[in-house]
């Protein structure tokens, strides 16, 4: 039986692989339903007003995450990080969420990666 541990880390690599397959839809799903929030929409696009350099953006008022282009549809950093901002709009805090700032946004994405990487090089 796994612990609980082993649960998230199990949890993590396969969102991650989600997102690597061309699933970024059902990866957010299965983030949304893991912190019990609803689905963000997920946009290919520009949002108006914000820079031209950024990967990806979470627009809070609807609910969705934007990003520049379809290649980083595939790159879990960026959904992952996004997604965070849609948890820490959406969700409860219980203790665990910090009221978003970049960098937790980024430590948060970058714990899914490290789960996966972890993972795959003990599998390679």
């Amino acid at each position: 039986m796994q612990d609980k541990s082993g649960d998230d880390l199990l949890f993590k690599v396969s969102v991650v692989e989600m997102i690597l397959a061309k699933q970024p839809e059902e990866a957010l799903q299965m983030l949304s339903k893991h912190y019990k929030v609803t689905v963000p929409g997920l946009h290919v696009g520009r949002v108006k007003g914000r820079s031209t350099g950024v990967l990806g953006v979470y627009v809070a008022r609807k609910h969705a995450i934007y990003v520049r282009d379809s290649d980083v549809l595939y790159e879990p950093f960026v959904i992952i990080h996004e997604f965070y901002h849609h948890l820490r709009t959406h969700g409860t805090t219980h203790g665990t969420f910090h009221r978003g700032t970049e960098k937790h946004a980024d430590l948060f994405a970058d714990s899914f990666i490290k789960a996966y990487l972890s993972v795959k090089g003990r599998a390679g």
